[in-house]
């Protein structure tokens, strides 16, 4: 008696089933890269804002980088099946029901990812953190095309001995050294220079020497702008090109001194312009939000805005709760937006390399 059809398509369907079977790896690279690439800027940028509430509150600011991403899939499939039937027309009598088929089958998903975070303490800590922001990274920033203004009011405490605001100790009125007002006319003449283009920056072939270059230009706003800054630096108004140094005092005056801040110093000044809930200033869990400097132009505005609510905003560009209100950066505030996301990327500009120990992951295999 030849086999039912029936019958061999149950023996054949494991086979049909194994070589249908696709590698899953390629197809999950486009949707996980851009996943996991999108959840951890989402949460730096929470983290970032997060700490700066917490500066502002005299709170411990604590940071976690995401150190490794596994992401590992599996997926078994299972198909079987069972059959009974009579042969050489013996058995069960005429009409009766002498054969069963049975099929089974089933599928398994299992997404498992891995996901490493390591604190960021000890000698990293000190180095990315505590540590200043060196003049190289600076002046490489102001090549780049980030303006002069933003760039010395963030990273810069003093140029030549002309101080920028200070915060130290707290944030309170009491604790914030305001700028000296050249500071500001300073950075002013500089951004009119850069924005000319005849500002620029060469590293010496060893990067050993920093040099600022300003170049001849035709514009005699340019030239007066020139004049003045070499003259609120008292550094030779003849010379084109002056040396950068790390220190409080230049050594001849074709040199240029710079103390620059640490991450620490900038996240301190940033904080210090957070506006926090009267409520809280009452109850003296933070102290008030401290007046802006006086500039050329009347007051310094603060570089970031960000505030607080009782209730969650509906349009934010990041947004975090703490203490029972919601701070936050709105998403149509395009200049408190670009400096954020400046803040988050001058931690690449202090890495130094780093001598940590990396989590080693051993990721078990099947076939």
């Amino acid at each position: 008696m030849p086999v039912p059809r029936s019958i061999w398509a149950l023996l054949l369907l494991p086979l049909f089933v194994l070589t249908g079977c696709e590698s899953m790896g390629p197809g999950t690279v486009a949707r996980d890269r851009f996943d996991y690439a999108g959840s951890v800027g989402e949460s730096w940028k929470s983290q970032m804002l997060l700490n700066l509430v917490k500066i502002r509150y005299g709170d411990i600011p604590v940071f976690m980088d995401v150190g490794q991403v596994v992401a590992g899939y599996s997926m078994q499939r299972t198909v079987s099946g069972t059959a009974s039937f009579n042969t050489f027309n013996q058995g069960a009598p005429f009409q009766a029901i002498t054969g069963a088929i049975g099929p089974t089958a089933s599928v398994t998903y299992n997404d498992s990812p891995t996901i490493t975070y390591t604190p960021l303490q000890g000698e990293r800590f000190a180095r990315s953190i505590m540590g200043s922001i060196p003049p190289q990274s600076v002046m490489n920033v102001l090549q780049a095309g980030f303006p002069v203004d933003v760039v010395f009011r963030l990273a810069v405490q003093a140029i030549n001995g002309i101080d920028n605001r200070r915060v130290a100790g707290g944030i309170s009125r009491a604790h914030v050294r305001p700028a000296n007002p050249q500071f500001y006319v300073l950075i002013d003449q500089l951004q009119r220079i850069q924005n000319s283009g005849d500002l620029g920056v060469r590293v010496s072939p060893k990067g050993d020497s920093l040099t600022l270059v300003f170049r001849r230009s035709h514009s005699a706003a340019v030239r007066q702008a020139v004049r003045n800054v070499t003259s609120i630096l008292n550094i030779d108004p003849e010379a084109k090109e002056f040396t950068i140094v790390f220190g409080a005092v230049p050594s001849n005056s074709k040199e240029i001194a710079m103390v620059t801040r640490s991450i620490f110093e900038v996240l301190l000044d940033i904080a210090s312009t957070i506006a926090v809930p009267e409520t809280h200033v009452m109850e003296r869990r933070v102290g008030s939000t401290p007046e802006g400097d006086l500039g050329p132009q009347g007051t310094i505005a603060p570089l970031i805005k960000i505030t607080s609510s009782d209730l969650r905003p509906g349009d934010s560009f990041v947004v975090i709760p703490y203490k029972g209100h919601w701070f936050s950066i709105d998403d149509r505030d395009p200049a408190s937006k670009n400096l954020f996301s400046f803040i988050l990327l001058l931690f690449t500009f202090v890495e130094t390399g780093s001598k940590d120990i990396v989590p080693v992951l051993s990721i078990p295999t099947t076939r």
